[in-house]
């Protein structure tokens, strides 16, 4: 006489269900486990088989994770966790070094100004410790597991991140160092043009500010980011708005009024919260949160 045995969900059945609800599809998903799409859409249909229950919703927007499949992710990623700590137990040696990879996202403006002066004191700390940057306009997701650890310029933190207020990014007018020609009783507003991120960058509080309060003042120049604007300031093409920091060490800019109050954005360092545990990114987001100055 045959006895059906119940169906227990293995490690790589959670590991399937993980890479699905993080990626939001299949395609995506798949690229994250390095296999196609197809190979997930059969893995996750031999699942709901076994289990009885449907983990997806499928629609043209992706595959919408049910209850059972956010439970299913939530633990996985527990285990996720651990088992990265556990290998960062294994891996550190007796002499105190962590080695490992974190994964770092913020914008190109805050990782040239901000995070790459502060990163050479961790590399001599930590010669074993590995770190990718991630600095696009667009934030990844660190409950995803896109990224460890995110250096964003936002009023509105997450609530379910883990937080550290690093200060206010103040912002004013900046113009070029003066050339020493004559201009005649003019000032900066009178001799350039504007430089400004407007495409790519449409709700920066700089643009926001700029379009309230000037909006007479069309750009003559329209760039991709913020450091781009303060290389054009800098070459003399027209004066624009900059965070205080970008331009403090450099005597090709000049700032031409104070700090703009309306501009001016908190920035935070942001970790998961279960994050903190694990030894490699416990290292990189504690160094930040020391090192990290806006004055």
């Amino acid at each position: 006489m045959l006895v059906q045995t119940q169906f227990e969900v293995s490690s790589s059945d959670l590991e399937v269900v993980l890479a699905v609800v993080r990626g939001g599809t299949l395609a995506e998903a798949g690229r994250r486990l390095g296999v196609d799409g197809s190979t997930v859409f059969r893995a996750i249909r031999k699942l709901e088989k076994n289990l009885g229950q449907t983990l997806f919703e499928r629609s043209r927007e992706g595959s919408q994770p049910t209850m059972l499949a956010r439970d299913l992710a939530e633990r996985a990623g527990r285990i996720e966790r651990e088992l990265e700590d556990a290998r960062a137990v294994v891996q550190r040696r007796r002499d105190g070094l962590i080695t490992g990879v974190v994964k770092l996202t913020t914008t190109d403006t805050l990782l040239h100004g901000l995070i790459m002066p502060v990163l050479k004191s961790l590399a001599i700390a930590q010669p074993l410790l590995q770190i990718e940057l991630d600095a696009s306009n667009e934030a990844a997701s660190l409950t995803k597991r896109d990224s460890d650890i995110a250096a964003r310029a936002t009023r509105k933190p997450p609530d379910h991140l883990v937080g550290k207020h690093i200060g206010p990014i103040k912002v004013a007018l900046f113009g070029p160092k003066d050339d020493g020609s004559e201009n005649h009783g003019m000032s900066y507003l009178d001799r350039y043009t504007w430089v400004a991120p407007d495409k790519a960058l449409p709700h920066h509080p700089s643009v926001v500010w700029r379009q309230r309060h000037h909006p007479n003042i069309v750009p003559r120049y329209k760039v991709s980011s913020i450091l781009s604007v303060a290389e054009a300031i800098a070459n003399g093409l027209g004066v624009g708005l900059l965070p205080l920091f970008l331009a403090r060490n450099r005597d090709d800019l000049v700032q031409l009024g104070d700090p703009i109050d309306e501009c001016e954005t908190p920035l935070w360092l942001l970790r998961h919260p279960d994050s903190g545990s694990i030894a490699r990114i416990a290292t990189v987001y504690s160094h930040l949160a020391e090192h990290l100055e806006l004055t």
